[in-house]
């Protein structure tokens, strides 16, 4: 039953999808939501929290809603930036891995992460031991294990909390790898959509602890819309995928509940979850706005450099931000260091990917790329399996070709076309850093 409900697109979306390959225009919307996500975490670290529920610790030394009556209020609950940011992922990741191979999954992941990742350690590292004002430095061994971006899974301290969503982001890649492994499609996308959906509420009940630590329930429903939000752009909107969209959207609701109490306890507050909720829906309006073509008119090249600076920001904002307004509260008024240390941050944001990023990446990727290859070249010397793991890896042009016309041929095959975190509060195990 399940099989006949997941039709492929009628074959005239397929056809006006198909010589898109790889020419598909970028969609300059994707980048500006990434920066108000990253903007929106950045102003509840800064005017909702402020690094401490203690308020002579925290960054400040007084509580936020003293320093901003009114303010302070909305950026309690602008940690919504998380879940949409999990939303982008969701539509970005489907997007881009879209007629790869596993291994440039792989290659495209570890490019993507780790340069502006190893930079923040150093760099948030360096600031907190020489100014352990609002927190304090990791041991030297529990700092080295944050290289890996595995800490978490150790039960090991982030050398910045905003680190953990990193790990939520990696357990998403690895259960779309799946997806990926098969080749991409239409009717396995959607598949993996109600399969995660479902195995998201029966691990719920709590008895399979490791099931629910590798589906993560309270953060699915982001990662599963924003992949069907793609299939609607991409082909077109369905029953089906407005109806796993909205099953998401009423999970959503019940998680940010959840998690905006938690929060309200960590920090002491009494904390609505209304307003919570009211922003969460409006990611998933944005969101499907975009997907519908709603934002097409959206242009600009500035676009293009807020997109590229909002993963560095989003890496180093939160304690060195902490540790500048704790030096400079004396100096600027609070909304003036407010505004400076987040300008600060968008410009040290853009230099570590004009001088960091860019140039480490590019040697990253050759570098996994050239140890990729002995798996992709000459497939007929290692015979049948050969083939099939250089197909699963990313074979040449010619194998992707082949592929690409299979795919298009037949009323139930799709085409194939062929492009990060985005963004934690108190305490709390959840979405603000």
């Amino acid at each position: 039953m399940l099989s006949q409900l997941i039709q492929s697109p009628p074959r005239e979306v397929a056809a006006v999808s198909a010589p898109a390959a790889g020419k598909r225009p970028r969609l300059a919307a994707l980048d500006g939501l990434r920066l108000l996500a990253a903007l929106m975490v950045v102003f509840h670290h800064y005017v909702g929290y402020g690094g401490n529920a203690v308020a002579a610790k925290n960054a400040w030394t007084k509580p936020v809603d003293v320093v901003f009556p009114t303010a302070s209020w909305l950026a309690s609950y602008t940690w919504t930036g998380v879940e949409f940011f999990f939303l982008i992922s969701g539509f970005v990741i489907c997007m881009s891995s879209w007629g790869r191979g596993l291994g440039e999954f792989f290659t495209s992941r570890v490019v993507r992460l780790y340069p502006a990742y190893w930079f923040a350690i150093l760099a948030t590292t360096a600031v907190v031991t020489l100014w352990p004002l609002v927190v304090q430095p990791l041991g030297p061994q529990d700092t080295l294990l944050n290289f890996t971006m595995l800490q978490e899974p150790f039960r090991v301290g982030s050398v910045d909390a905003v680190y953990w969503t990193l790990w939520v982001e990696v357990r998403f890649y690895l259960l779309f790898a799946l997806v990926v492994w098969k080749g991409v499609t239409y009717r396995r996308v959607v598949l993996f959509c109600v399969l995660w959906t479902v195995a998201s509420v029966l691990v719920t009940s709590g008895r399979a602890p490791l099931a629910a630590y590798v589906l993560m329930p309270e953060y699915s429903p982001y990662f599963i819309a924003g992949v069907a939000m793609y299939l609607m752009h991409r082909f077109r909107p369905t029953m089906l995928l407005w109806g796993i969209v909205a099953v998401s959207w009423l999970f959503s609701v019940r998680q940010v509940s959840l998690y905006n109490d938690t929060l309200a306890s960590s920090l002491g507050r009494t904390m609505d979850s209304k307003p919570a909720v009211v922003l969460m829906t409006l990611g998933y309006l944005v969101m499907i706005i975009l997907a519908l073509g709603g934002l097409s008119w959206v242009r600009g090249k500035w676009l293009t450099v807020a997109g590229a600076t909002t993963y560095p920001l989003y890496l180093l904002h939160e304690h060195i931000g902490w540790t500048g307004i704790r030096l400079l509260r004396h100096h600027l008024s609070p909304w003036a260091l407010v505004a400076a240390m987040t300008l600060g941050m968008l410009a040290t944001a853009w230099l570590v990917h004009r001088f960091i990023e860019r140039p480490l990446s590019a040697i990253l990727k050759r570098g996994i790329t050239r140890s990729l290859d002995p798996l992709r070249r000459n497939p007929a010397s290692t015979g049948a399996t050969g083939t099939a793991a250089a197909t699963v890896m990313g074979a040449g042009p010619a194998s992707a070709q082949a592929q690409a016309q299979v795919q298009v041929q037949g009323p139930t095959q799709e085409p194939t076309p062929a492009h990060g975190p985005a963004p934690a509060p108190a305490p709390a195990p959840a979405p603000t850093g």
